[in-house]
């Protein structure tokens, strides 16, 4: 299976889940928790809170698609570790990483942003097992399967306790879904995602989103690697003592031409250099002779 394949069979399988997770007039059919007393406690409005409950509403549909394409899937065996899902190619081992995503519409057009994982740690380590199930590096592809939603507006459910009597007037605390699957590198942004943590932003227009166009798409997923893998916060250049190379793709084209301009002022001192590493291989080569 290729990385294209696998790809196909992921859109493919996202846009079933509406089904799965949805009404028909696109309200979420998840209501709340329900306590051995039979008492209901609605859901938050917070999407770690949403994303965890959509995986495990999933979680049977992804086994399921694993099975019908030969895959073998696995899940992380420790919270925080990347990535949510690992799916095996039974037949030929090539191993794809998916993480699950999800966010909410602030515009028509514009949704308020995700994170696609740390760009420091085994992102860099690319060999390390660190915080991952598989090195990062032994995956043929990343992933993200994500959903886009709308939030219930005026819902003051939390405030509550519900009977089971009652479940039809809980309104859902989220609805209108839009499910979709791209190369993370498609999707990416040039900027970290909010807050401190040290994560890839993504795109923020959802037709970007949906048709896999952010910044990095046309640019290809070597240059989002290099980008990221080099990439220095404010913070983090402050802590290392380090001028900051780039903040954005207009600063990295420019610290890439300046490295380009050194090493051609310097390609008479480099040629010799590799000269010399030829020339001490042979005699290396000859002496073990």
């Amino acid at each position: 299976m290729t990385n294209e394949q696998f790809l196909l069979a992921l859109q493919a399988e996202a846009n079933t889940f509406n089904k799965a997770i949805s009404t028909d007039d696109g309200e979420w059919i998840i209501k709340g928790f329900i306590d051995v007393y039979q008492r209901i406690y609605t859901i938050s409005v917070d999407t770690k809170v949403v994303s965890k409950v959509l995986e495990i509403l999933l979680l049977p549909a992804f086994d399921a698609f694993a099975k019908r394409n030969g895959l073998k899937l696995e899940l992380p065996p420790h919270q925080n570790f990347y990535p949510d899902l690992s799916f095996t190619h039974i037949e030929t081992g090539r191993r794809f990483a998916v993480d699950i995503k999800s966010t909410y519409r602030a515009t028509e057009t514009q949704i308020n942003g995700m994170t696609l994982g740390a760009f420091t740690g085994y992102f860099r380590q690319r060999a390390s097992q660190k915080n991952t199930l598989y090195p990062y590096g032994s995956y043929e592809g990343h992933y993200a399967l994500g959903v886009i939603y709308s939030k219930g507006e005026n819902f003051e459910g939390e405030l509550r306790q519900f009977s089971l009597d009652e479940l039809s007037e809980i309104r859902s605390v989220i609805r209108n879904f839009e499910f979709f699957a791209q190369p993370k590198y498609k999707i990416a942004s040039y900027r970290p995602g909010s807050g401190n943590t040290k994560n890839i932003g993504s795109a923020t227009k959802i037709t970007d989103i949906r048709d896999g166009k952010g910044p990095f798409a046309s640019l290809g997923e070597e240059v989002y690697d290099d980008y990221w893998m080099y990439y220095l916060t404010a913070d983090m250049a402050r802590e290392k003592e380090l001028p900051r190379p780039y903040s954005n793709l207009q600063t990295y084209l420019e610290y890439k031409e300046r490295g380009v301009d050194v090493l051609k002022s310097h390609a008479a001192e480099i040629a010799r250099l590799a000269e010399d590493e030829t020339m001490l291989a042979e005699e290396v080569e000859e002496a073990g002779e």
